[in-house]
Formats: C-alpha cells, structure tokens, sequence
C-alpha cells in the first residue's frame, strides 16, 4: 500500500472500468444515490431517491439515470454508500480476534496485562482452534478442554460455538464514508481499527455485493465488560464504509469476498507506521452463514449491511513497552483490498468528529422538497 495515494480515483480498485458500483455522492441538492457500470456514472435519484430503494429495485444498467459524462472523480463528494440500511456486524469471526478478545476480557481491558495472559493462551490453544468449525463434535471438544483449564470464556462461545455474534453496530444513516474524520471515545486509551468487508443484502435476504468497512473497536471498554459492547461499538463517527459498494457480477462475485485479503496501514503525525492485513480465506464461518443467521429470526425491510469480523488484531507496541497498540488523533486508517479499492479515513476523537445531524426525517424532507418522494408509474 502506498500512502501517497489520494482522491476518488485512487480510492476505486484497478478494475474499475469493468465492474458495477453503487454508492451516494452529495449534490448540491442533497445526497444523490449513484451508479459507477463499467466505467460510466449515473446520477440515479430521479429513479430510485434511496440506494436501499435501487438496491430493490434491481436495474443496475443506470438505464433512467443521469448521465454523469464529466464525473469528477478527484473532487466527488463521496457520502457512506448506505443509507435506510440496517448497519450490523458479527464479531469474533476469526480465531486471532478470539484470541485477543479473551486477553482483552481477562486482562479487564488493561493492556500491560496482556502480554502474560496471551501467552498462557496460545499455548494452550496454539492453532488448533484455527481448523476447528463452529458447532461440531471437534468444537465441543475444544470447549470442554479449555473449560478444564479455566480458560473458557464468552468469546470462545461465539468464535467455535453454534451461534455467532451478531449485533448492530450503528444507525441508519450514522455511518461515514471515504476520505471522512472517523471518531474514537474521547475516554477510550485502548483501540484500534478494525478492517473488515461488509456485505450488502437487500430487503428480501440476497447478498448483492460488498465494501470495505472500519469498525473501530475499544478494547478497554469492551475489555472490562462485554455488556460495555454497546458504548464500545456505537459512537459518534465511528464507523466507516465505502468507497463505493462493489455489485454481483460477471467481474465480482461472493468467491472473491472468501479469497479477499484486506490489507490496512495506520500513518500517524508522529511518524509511527504498522500494517497489516487480512485474509478472508481464514474466517471461522462463511460469510453467507453469517447472513442466515442474522436474517433467522428478524426482517430488513430496507435491506442491511453486515460486517464480516476481521483478523487483524495490532499487539505492536506503539509507546511503552507492553502497552501494545492504541490510536492517537491525527491517525491515518487506509483499508484496502484489490477488488474493493480504498477506504482511508482520519482518527479524531467522536466529540469533535462532525456531529451526526442528518436523521431519517432530515433525509425524507431534502428528498420530498427536491420532488423525490413521487409515487413511479
């Protein structure tokens, strides 16, 4: 990854020009859902005022769109390209995040006590929980051992267990899109970036494409109690998705979601640098059992996102030693994948990211004023 890299352009993936893209632009009139069909924009908000609404809708040839023949992709506002979706995520999808999530519970989100409680762990464990598929015979096995050992614990349960964690992880319209301040509790001394795919679903359960995603993770808060999830996960700014959602197609399809590898790079003012990456290949549960289980005993009649879990886990220390890994304002977050292209977002804390101002209400009153809302014959 090259952290020179920057503008709309550079944030689609190489392919682009062969690919279908869906996302939301800010016109001067409002948000604008949009279509990217082998290298050609559309303007779309005069046939589907929601991208939830032209996700249902199905055409994705941009057929009744406005041409955007001069599309300005180094200048394009680009919005989060989700709008009346639900916005879930499944945790604890990878054995790594298993792992760091036991430390983080264990160590009561203290990150100088991590050091000595991931050791004992991963040599317990070592990488047999890795081969192990969630709710078999093998996987019971594997609890019963480490409930032995006194190392059983919650997040274990969802990582190897029958049921996977799913919860929702912002509101409709909260999140943030490419090139936006992404936000970190202002009390929060523990977190990082979490670098994941998002898949996209429509109103009737079908997967219809993917984007990358930033779901920031506080691992003090989380770490002292998992009932802390909510205020861990849910804040201001604090999640991020984009740049644009890549369609099912010819060129793309949910294969290429298994195989992904997810590369990310952390830039701060102070110089610091880490990567990291990745692979989807090694994700506990497959991404489309992660959408059956969300959709087992609920209704998305807007359709939802969901993130997928990621195994990225940054144990580098950053300051002192043993005190691992933790954000600092002014962080550069770049998530990038070959298929998906780039999502770069800047840290700041959530009460000075911009406020989240524009709710349901808002976004139906912009849409009604501009004639949007319109029954189609």
């Amino acid at each position: 990854m090259k952290g020179e890299r920057g503008g709309m352009a550079s944030a689609l993936p190489g392919d682009w020009g062969s690919g279908s893209f869906i996302g939301r632009i800010q016109t001067e009139d409002g948000p604008s859902p949009i279509l990217l069909v082998r290298g050609q924009a559309f303007d779309m908000a005069r046939v589907a005022p929601t991208v939830s609404a032209l996700i249902d809708r199905g055409d994705f040839s941009g057929v009744g769109g406005t041409p955007l023949p001069d599309f300005a992709f180094e200048t394009a506002a680009l919005l989060s390209p989700v709008d009346l979706q639900c916005v879930k995520a499944a945790g604890v999808t990878f054995a790594v995040s298993a792992l760091e999530r036991v430390i983080e519970e264990r160590g009561r989100g203290d990150p100088a006590a991590a050091s000595a409680i991931r050791e004992r762990l991963e040599t317990r464990v070592g990488g047999s929980i890795r081969g192990v598929v969630p709710g078999t015979p093998e996987a019971a096995a594997l609890k019963q051992a480490l409930i032995d050992d006194g190392l059983w614990s919650q997040y274990l349960e969802v990582a190897i267990g029958p049921d996977a964690e799913v919860f929702t992880k912002a509101p409709v319209l909260a999140t943030v899109g490419a090139d936006a301040e992404i936000g970190i509790r202002s009390d929060s001394t523990w977190n990082n970036p979490e670098p994941e795919i998002a898949l996209l679903v429509d109103s009737h359960g079908k997967t219809v494409g993917a984007m990358l995603g930033n779901d920031v993770n506080l691992r003090d808060f989380e770490g002292r109690s998992a009932l802390l999830l909510g205020k861990a996960k849910d804040n201001n700014a604090s999640c991020s998705l984009g740049p644009l959602v890549r369609l099912f197609d010819d060129s793309f399809g949910i294969d290429d979601v298994r195989s992904a590898e997810v590369a990310l790079r952390i830039e701060g003012e102070d110089g610091y640098v880490l990567e990291g990456a990745s692979n989807m290949a090694e994700i506990s549960r497959d991404p489309l059992e992660l959408v059956r289980q969300t959709l087992s005993e609920h209704q998305y009649p807007d359709g939802f996102a969901l993130f997928l879990g990621t195994l990225f886990a940054p144990v580098q220390d950053r300051d002192e030693p043993g005190r691992g890994f933790t954000h600092k304002v002014g962080d550069t977050v770049s998530i990038e994948s070959a298929k998906l292209g780039r999502l770069v977002n800047r840290v700041v804390t959530s009460r000075d990211a911009a406020p989240w101002a524009t709710g349901i209400g808002a976004l139906m009153t912009n849409l009604a004023r501009r004639g949007l809302l319109e029954t189609k014959q």
